[in-house]
């Protein structure tokens, strides 16, 4: 309770603050004027009250004018204590908050001027007064205290403000990092997507395109491409479901099995399919065949798959090469076929067919720290995608 109503006196208007403290002054000031007074005591008259209050008013400008106020406080001050003789005050309310708000408002040479100019009149009101060290030492040990309390509060509000600055600062980087991640996610998820659907739809076109004509021609060969067809078609629903699935965050996706991406050994039935569209395919593996990261595995099988989907889109060609090279520390993937090179539709930059193949297969090598590069085959003839990817990082001093 006690910390709302500090947040909310904290969230208020300056301008509101400033006149409950100064209302809150003038009912300490007012009090040595309403309780019961020894006869012998200066009278509580209307003037000397009136007088007091105006020298609490100047605290409603405090933080716009800190320096006037003060001023004002000392002139009614100073005509109460030389013109009349009311009730005096325990503690000089006023000129102490004046004080403490110009030591934490005003720059450094206002308050070496404000400094010497309120000790020499502290000696001449101690003067007037009772001229006694005792009275002398306590009004400057409570100035002296309302000035520190205001530079501690400066202090505090600096690095208040520096903290909640590096905050934001970290918040807009966190901001600015998940919006990086969410667009690398969105590209990832891009490119699987069209890896999967390019070479599912590709394999089914030309198996639907070829099988009018087995019909006709080889009717046994009819019913193995509609089945191709098929057999690719499930095969994508359910590697789209999978993915799917992940992006969903109701109880359906915790319910959909998860299964691990394609890899190296998935290739093999991706060769087959694309047998199945009448293509002669090769593959080979040479050097330390041995077992890769899951990621890089993936990267693997969705390079090839993407190469493939080119020959079969694009390429014209007969026959196509797969081979893994497998080295200390790479990895090189080479797709060649004997199709009819980089100046057929769709080939060379990819820019013919929406350029995202040959770009998805490069972003994919850079991840995994390496290269890809595509051009002309073999005394120019076809044409031959090479990427080479990053196994095990370099040790240092080797």
């Amino acid at each position: 309770m006690i910390r709302a109503w500090g947040e909310r006196i904290r969230r208020a208007d300056p301008r509101w603050r400033d006149l409950g403290l100064t209302l809150l002054v003038q009912v300490a000031t007012t009090i040595p004027f309403v309780v019961p007074r020894d006869p012998l005591d200066s009278p509580a008259t209307w003037p000397a009250y009136a007088l007091t209050t105006l020298g609490n008013l100047p605290l409603v400008w405090r933080r716009r004018a800190p320096v006037a106020a003060i001023f004002g406080m000392v002139a009614a001050g100073s005509v109460y204590t030389l013109a009349l003789d009311g009730p005096g005050q325990p503690l000089p309310y006023a000129p102490l908050i004046g004080v403490y708000t110009m030591a934490l408002l005003c720059p450094v040479r206002v308050r070496i001027a404000m400094g010497v100019t309120l000790g020499g009149l502290v000696l001449a009101s101690v003067a007037l007064n009772t001229g006694t060290a005792r009275e002398l030492l306590f009004a400057l040990f409570v100035f002296a205290a309302a000035y520190a309390l205001g530079r501690l509060q400066h202090t505090r509000q600096a690095y208040t403000a520096a903290v909640e600055a590096r905050a934001a600062e970290l918040e807009r980087a966190n901001r600015i990092e998940a919006e990086q991640a969410a667009a690398r996610e969105r590209a990832r998820i891009a490119r699987e997507m069209h890896d999967v659907l390019s070479h599912a739809v590709s394999i089914m076109i030309v198996q639907a395109e070829a099988g009018p004509v087995a019909v006709r021609r080889a009717p046994e060969r009819a019913e193995a491409a509609f089945e191709a067809i098929a057999e690719t078609g499930r095969d994508a629903m359910a590697q789209l479901r999978t993915m799917l699935g992940v992006l969903r965050t109701d109880g359906a996706a915790r319910a959909a099995p998860r299964g691990p991406q394609p890899g190296v050994e998935e290739l093999a039935g991706l060769l087959e399919r694309v047998r199945g569209s009448g293509l002669e395919v090769s593959y080979e593996r040479t050097g330390a065949v041995r077992g890769l990261p899951a990621a890089l595995e993936a990267t693997v099988h969705r390079v090839v798959q993407e190469a493939l989907t080119n020959v079969v889109k694009h390429a014209g060609a007969a026959r196509v090469a797969v081979r893994l090279e497998y080295g200390a520390r790479e990895l090189t993937v080479t797709v060649t076929d004997d199709g009819r090179g980089p100046g057929s539709v769709g080939r060379g930059s990819g820019a013919a067919s929406g350029g995202h193949g040959l770009i998805g297969i490069r972003e994919r090598a850079a991840a995994h720290g390496g290269t890809a590069v595509a051009g002309p085959g073999p005394g120019g003839a076809g044409f031959v995608v090479r990427v080479v990817l990053v196994t095990s990082p370099l040790e240092v001093g080797s």
